[in-house]
């Protein structure tokens, strides 16, 4: 049992981070528009959870995942599936999470990615 509310389950504390992750998300979407960055800051293994099912991966295989203390991990939500973009980063640097400006009254934002990644990871 996780210990979160009553002792609640790891799938119900993966459904709950979810739900309120995808929540927020789309309410700062709405507000701020799709280049938004947004922080969660959490337990390890609530953030592996989120990580697991953006990767795809079992909840039973989250121990996997590597989450450092004050690590940064990144996940871009679209209307067809998450995206991860970082995982365990202890860099420092943040300020390639913030999209570059945008020029002139017609400049429009760049897509978020709608499909599966690229093969061979060049850009889209």
């Amino acid at each position: 049992m996780f210990p979160g509310p009553e002792g609640e389950s790891m799938r119900a504390m993966q459904a709950r981070a979810l739900d309120a992750v995808r929540e927020w998300d789309a309410r700062v979407a709405a507000e701020h528009g799709p280049d938004a960055v947004w922080v969660a800051v959490s337990h390890g293994d609530v953030i592996k959870a989120i990580l697991a099912d953006a990767l795809g991966s079992h909840l039973d295989q989250f121990q996997r995942i590597v989450v450092s203390p004050a690590s940064v991990s990144v996940v871009q939500y679209t209307p067809t599936r998450p995206f991860v973009g970082r995982v365990n980063d202890v860099g420092g640097d943040l300020s390639g999470l913030v999209p570059p400006p945008r020029r002139g009254r017609r400049a429009r934002a760049p897509k978020a990615p709608t499909g599966d990644a690229v093969v061979g990871g060049g850009a889209s």
